[in-house]
């Protein structure tokens, strides 16, 4: 049996694992990177990139068909399933690219194709028959489609969303469940293709949203546009000759429905259960998932890290980047470790209209007892919002009722991508509010509804008036 030896080994060439590598050889190239499947980061291969393409060409075929008010109409566009479809693969196919060919021009002495699992917290058995014993693990092994046991009488007919992104065409009827990111994403935009799409949720929520306002505008909003149960009573489902049907309880009764396909999109769940870790020194909690310092990226006091969506926690792009970085840099200089400071929480969910949150989500707060106030914006009344004809959403910002201090916001309503980011970086940066006033606004923007907000919630911090922060002769004394 030949043994591996290196300083750090890396199991796992997913977003974080690559930003963990890139960390690691700036200090050693003793390392290894891990990995038994296709390169090709989530993102790249079935997530953010396939999906936006998806939205993209729901955008083309939606905008056309709500131009009346405007005085401009069109014709029903003709939508080509199998041209779409091709679009987005071959577009997809050229993301998963770039990324393999990045993994690829890597060092081959420092990559390996096998999968890894542990006999200890410094070694590792691979599928090859070989063995590495590293100074220090970073477990970069990423996420999947957390399909409960309930979908399983779909059969053949459950798909989950790596699956839509290899349609050759688009099919007549999807019946989604799970109103998270994804399933709101991917029925939306399957929906305004034309495909007969209905969308069950539970416990009436929609994306990550927490805020009862916001959360009910949202419901409201999509319920409107699409066939939509925020709070499905599903009773019986079941594989049909042509494919799926369901039983529905509504308020005039039970009704079957039937679908070509059953989309899962209950969330997701980390890639560990399938490493050996009961065979490591690790504390783990209910799913498995080893404990660790979100500041560090260390596993208790074991030379073992954890980044990106293998430790639970947010499953996004940016996040597992940041991760890997910190968990790259500590495992490269173990055992001198070191802290790192998080990002600013932020999340978008690309629907329409978009959902954004940043910072302290309402929930957190209220949980917290936070002595905080809120300020807020109807988008069906703001300026450029109405002249674009995206009026439609509602903003939420909250701020410490004592200090001044922005704490978050959510938000469904136009443009919430962007608003998004100024929202994160002023929270970074520490502003408060009266700091982010004084920030300009253009005049007729989108951002002008941010500033509304932020004066509602200024005025209702009752901070007091204070002198222009640009005044030159408003000092003390002045």
């Amino acid at each position: 049996m030949t043994t591996l030896r290196t300083k750090v080994a890396i199991i796992g060439a997913g977003s974080a694992g690559m930003r963990a590598y890139r960390e690691v050889t700036k200090t050693t190239d003793d390392v290894l990177l891990i990995e038994d499947g296709p390169y090709g980061t989530t993102c790249a291969r079935v997530g953010c990139m396939p999906s936006k393409l998806l939205i993209a060409a729901a955008e083309a075929a939606h905008a056309g068909q709500h131009t009346q008010a405007m005085g401009v109409t069109y014709d029903a566009p003709t939508i080509d399933g199998a041209a779409v479809m091709d679009r987005v693969r071959r577009e997809r196919d050229r993301f998963v690219g770039f990324v393999e060919d990045t993994v690829e021009d890597w060092p081959e002495h420092q990559r390996i194709r096998a999968r890894a699992t542990f006999e200890a917290d410094n070694r590792l058995a691979l599928s090859d028959g070989r063995t590495v014993e590293a100074e220090a693990i970073i477990i970069a092994t990423g996420s999947r489609p957390n399909i409960l046991p309930f979908f399983e009488n779909f059969g053949d007919r459950l798909i989950v969303n790596d699956d839509v992104f290899s349609w050759d065409d688009l099919p007549g009827s999807v019946a989604v469940f799970g109103a998270g990111v994804i399933g709101l994403e991917l029925g939306q935009a399957l929906h305004r293709l034309g495909v007969k799409v209905s969308l069950f949720g539970r416990d009436n929520l929609v994306g990550p949203l927490s805020d009862p306002e916001v959360l009910a505008r949202a419901n409201a909003l999509f319920a409107d546009e699409f066939d939509f149960h925020p709070h499905a009573d599903v009773q019986n489902h079941r594989r049909t000759q042509t494919g799926v049907a369901l039983d529905l309880v509504t308020k005039s009764g039970m009704q079957t429905l039937e679908y070509d396909f059953a989309l899962i999109a209950t969330g997701r769940r980390p890639n560990v259960d399938t490493l050996g870790l009961e065979t490591t020194s690790l504390e783990m909690d209910a799913r498995g998932v080893p404990l660790f310092d979100v500041q560090t990226g260390q596993c208790g006091t074991a030379p073992i890290f954890i980044a990106g969506d293998a430790n639970n926690i947010i499953p996004l792009l940016h996040e597992a980047a940041d991760e890997g970085m910190c968990a790259g840099y500590n495992a490269a200089h173990y055992p001198d470790i070191r802290r790192f400071v998080k990002s600013a929480p932020i999340s978008v969910v690309f629907s329409d209209p978009q959902i954004m949150m940043v910072g302290e989500t309402h929930r957190a707060l209220t949980e917290r007892h936070a002595d905080f106030v809120v300020g807020e914006v109807d988008w069906s009344d703001q300026g450029r919002a109405r002249v674009m004809g995206v009026n439609k959403g509602l903003l939420r910002v909250y701020g410490d009722r004592i200090t001044g201090s922005f704490l978050g916001a959510e938000m469904i309503g136009p443009r919430a991508e962007h608003l998004a980011h100024l929202l994160a970086w002023s929270l970074q940066s520490h502003l408060t509010v009266g700091e982010m006033l004084d920030r300009p606004f253009y005049h007729p923007v989108i951002e002008e509804g941010l500033r509304t907000a932020l004066r509602i919630l200024n005025a209702n911090m009752q901070m007091g008036a204070m002198p222009p922060s640009r005044c030159i002769d408003c000092g003390p004394g002045a």
